[in-house]
């Protein structure tokens, strides 16, 4: 389609068709994420946004081959990283895309001091020209995200959950990556730290060309860190907009319906206004529907049948 205001900009990472599925000790196999198809440009910050349990995870965990693809493929700079792949091209994911894990008290080794969770990546890479020069690079680090260079003595058990976030943090900007995967990074924080290391998540992107993929379910926070916005159902994409667009036309029911469970600040509005119930669409399950370009860089999964549908909601919104 023409006038995409996509065209042109490069891709960093692409998703094509990606199923990430479970044993569940059966015969059947349990699909968490299903069909997953996407692009993510450089420089920008894409949004993956769903409930609890819809796949957001997971596949922030596929692209970093901590969870296998069982079908589809993900590419990384035009090379493909999912699957059996070389320990040299292994190493090269390793180095440029960095993870934010949601729970900071399980990704941190409580064995380990602050300084060696932090410079784990350093070592590894050979990131610094001498112990002074890693030194420095930690304890900038550790102010970078609001913490103090006499914490890195300390160990994980002895901070806060947010504390220990902020050493996440910290962990994957050292290693100044290409990409990085943050899921959930902001959950365990306090409010009034929250918009600082959202602030400084921009300012990374500003200063490096950072691009991130932002695993989220809360939406004021997505609306303004997110250039695009993919939203997750049960495993499968459903919508793919820029921020503003998907706030103010969201298309699918289940957006619409995850949209509208935002609360507002205005007390009176709140009180006279009701949730929408998402109800299940027959395409959810049809195995033909696909991701439809309906105007241009706005994704719609549907079906044949829902294209009618659409192009009545389009019609709602002024944009037919």
């Amino acid at each position: 389609m023409s006038n995409n205001p996509n065209e042109g900009r490069e891709v960093i990472l692409s998703i094509k068709g990606v199923d990430v599925s479970f044993d569940t000790g059966g015969k059947k196999k349990f699909r968490a994420v299903k069909g997953a198809t996407f692009d993510i440009y450089t420089g920008e910050t894409f949004a993956l946004v769903g409930e609890s349990g819809s796949g957001k995870t997971t596949l922030g965990r596929a692209i970093m081959r901590i969870n296998e693809c069982s079908a589809g493929e993900i590419d990384f700079e035009g090379e493909r990283i999912s699957g059996k792949i070389s320990k040299e091209e292994d190493r090269n994911v390793i180095r440029n895309i960095q993870m934010i894990f949601q729970d900071p008290a399980a990704s941190l080794n409580e064995r380990a001091t602050i300084e060696y969770c932090i410079s784990e990546g350093l070592y590894n890479f050979h990131l610094y020209k001498d112990e002074n020069d890693r030194i420095e690079k930690v304890d900038n680090a550790l102010k970078a995200v609001g913490l103090l260079p006499e914490h890195k003595s300390r160990y994980p058990h002895e901070f806060s959950g947010g504390q220990r976030q902020r050493v996440g943090i910290a962990r994957a900007m050292i290693m100044e990556p290409k990409f990085i995967v943050a899921d959930e990074p902001i959950s365990a924080l306090d409010v009034s730290i929250r918009a600082q290391v959202l602030n400084l998540m921009n300012k990374f992107k500003a200063e490096k060309g950072l691009t991130y993929l932002f695993i989220a379910h809360d939406l004021s926070v997505v609306r303004f860190i997110a250039d695009r916005i993919a939203v997750i159902h049960r495993g499968r994409i459903v919508e793919i907009a820029e921020s503003e667009e998907l706030f103010a036309h969201p298309l699918h029911p289940y957006t619409v319906s995850l949209l509208s469970s935002v609360p507002m600040p205005d007390p009176i509005i709140e009180k006279n206004r009701s949730a929408i119930v998402y109800e299940a669409l027959e395409s959810e399950d049809d195995e033909n529907a696909t991701m439809r370009e309906i105007i241009p860089g706005h994704f719609v999964h549907m079906s044949d049948a829902e294209v009618p549908f659409y192009e009545e909601k389009l019609r709602e919104h002024g944009l037919k």
